[in-house]
């Protein structure tokens, strides 16, 4: 049997008749840019996330980018984040010209741990960016607290955990900004790039605004440097199409999640450590993510029975190459560094079956017996 990470195919068949009318909607109005269907997906994301705002922006990356500009981020100021996480968290914050500044994670959820975070606070910090890391919210009450007691911005990363939830609140609900990625894979995907800020700020948001068009307003008036990062029309069309199936694709993607956990923890016994979910979270299960010791062996035996498995992410951020000026040696985060040679991700997927979950779980008893 072949079991991949993800299968974007079977999903396009259940919604194939609802986007190619939603596509041909955009092609015969031949309104392309930051049309009706941008500002409708907007406007409902916005709602979804209990926000004032909604920006929709050429991808996940330029999200927390502009974000960043718009909340005042600049030349040498520092933003406190976590080193477990994509590139592009680091990589936005050195772009608005800011400099990150890493601090270790809480091994059970893999996000930012909230007692690290005071410590680093310098006169230069501006802001944190938590990343919601595997589609499970960070611990934001904390994090707000000493936001707020330092006056800083939170931006939050929410590129893998749109529709998840912490005591009830939404992603954004809280912060200064939230982001969205909408890159294919994402659990809310578009057929190319796409991204995202949500925001219960005017003022960021108009800002926000303004930056993704060249920082023009009114046209041809520049006042601030910006950028050309506009969601496009045509992959707002498809997102329009896929959100009202997020919340049902959520829910599969938990099912599947608590399926795995509940025949891994009855046969593999310590071997596994698998995926929590914390009390007053809503989990969206962007990945289900083991814990295992011998983390490449077991993958490489999965990968010749079949079954697809993902990494992520192998080296953290604090070790990467590009930001070896910041001084970080290996050692300096060692809960991070410790998920970054365990971590390993099985397929998941809202459309994944129960028979094919059988064979991961089957393969994975094997390796350990």
């Amino acid at each position: 049997m072949k079991i991949p990470m993800l299968d974007l195919t079977e999903q396009y068949l259940t919604i194939k008749d609802e986007v190619l009318s939603k596509l041909d909607e955009v092609m015969s109005s031949s309104q392309f840019i930051l049309g009706n269907h941008v500002k409708q997906v907007e406007d409902d994301i916005a709602e979804m996330s209990k926000t004032s705002h909604g920006i929709g922006v050429g991808n996940g990356s330029d999200a927390i980018h502009i974000a960043l500009q718009a909340a005042g981020v600049g030349e040498g100021d520092e933003v406190i984040t976590t080193s477990f996480t994509f590139f592009a968290t680091a990589g936005s914050i050195m772009r608005a010209n800011g400099t990150p500044v890493f601090v270790d994670i809480d091994p059970v959820t893999y996000n930012i741990d909230p007692s690290k975070i005071e410590a680093a606070i310098t006169e230069k910090t501006k802001a944190i960016i938590p990343v919601h890391l595997y589609g499970q919210m960070a611990d934001m009450d904390p994090i707000m607290e000493i936001a707020k007691k330092h006056n800083l911005h939170v931006i939050e990363d929410a590129a893998q955990a749109i529709g998840s939830t912490y005591k009830g609140k939404q992603v954004g609900e809280m912060s200064s900004a939230a982001t969205y990625s909408f890159f294919p894979t994402k659990n809310l995907g578009a057929y190319g790039d796409g991204g995202m800020i949500v925001s219960n700020e005017d003022e960021l948001a108009e800002q926000a605004r303004v930056i993704r068009v060249h920082g023009s307003k009114p046209k041809y008036h520049h006042h601030v440097l910006g950028y050309n990062s506009r969601l496009d029309e045509l992959q707002a069309a498809v997102l329009s199409v896929k959100l009202p199936h997020l919340s049902t694709w959520s829910e599969n993607r938990r099912k599947h999640a608590m399926y795995y956990t509940e025949k891994l923890e009855g046969v593999v016994g310590d071997s596994v450590i698998t995926p929590i979910e914390v009390e007053g979270n809503y989990h969206v299960f962007h990945q289900y993510t083991l814990r295992v010791d011998n983390r490449d062996e077991l993958q490489a035996f999965l990968k010749e029975q079949g079954i697809a498995t993902m990494i992520y992410y192998p080296i953290p951020l604090h070790l990467q190459p590009v930001f070896k000026d910041l001084g970080y040696k290996e050692g300096d985060l060692p809960e991070t560094e410790k998920a970054a040679a365990q971590a390993l991700s099985l397929p998941m997927f809202p459309e994944l079956k129960q028979e094919q979950q059988d064979y991961v779980i089957e393969k994975i008893v094997e390796f350990y017996s």
